[in-house]
């Protein structure tokens, strides 16, 4: 288990918030962009504001993802966030029982669109990632890192 705790704080997978305004193609812009330099959206998640969107993505070259923002005026914020494999909607209750037990407050998740050998995943935004990931390694989940969805 502290070798998993360990391997999160090192490793964090990094989401971005992409603030774009809200007109037809904005969002098509950027995933156009990041497919372009062979960046792979791995989840995303989009709320829609009266003048904005919030793009909220995972991508497997958060460096490059980084350059192609700045570079081509989209701006972001970035955290890091929990990435919880699952096996299929069965496990939902699981994870989400993990989290309650170590009474840690979720903000708000999301599903990863694909990963490898058929699994899922799921991203969670909450107060405590650290315990959080203690919650569901002791489950018996496996909490990703950022080496884990790279392609």
């Amino acid at each position: 288990m502290a070798e998993s705790s360990t391997a999160i704080a090192t490793d964090p997978v990094k989401q971005f918030s992409v603030f774009a305004e809200n007109r037809v193609g904005r969002l098509y812009d950027l995933t156009a962009l990041l497919k372009d330099h062979n960046v792979h959206v791995m989840a995303m998640s989009v709320l829609d504001t009266t003048d904005s969107a919030i793009v909220r993505l995972i991508v497997d070259d958060p460096e490059k993802a980084r350059e192609i923002m700045i570079g081509n005026d989209f701006p972001y914020a970035e955290t890091e966030i929990l990435a919880v494999e699952i096996t299929d909607e069965s496990d939902l209750k699981g994870v989400l029982s993990a989290l309650l037990e170590a009474e840690i407050n979720i903000h708000y998740l999301y599903s990863f669109l694909k990963r490898p050998e058929g699994k899922s995943a799921l991203a969670v935004n909450a107060e405590d990632i650290d315990i959080a990931a203690q919650s569901l390694n002791r489950r018996g989940f496996r909490v990703l890192t950022q080496r884990d969805i790279s392609r």
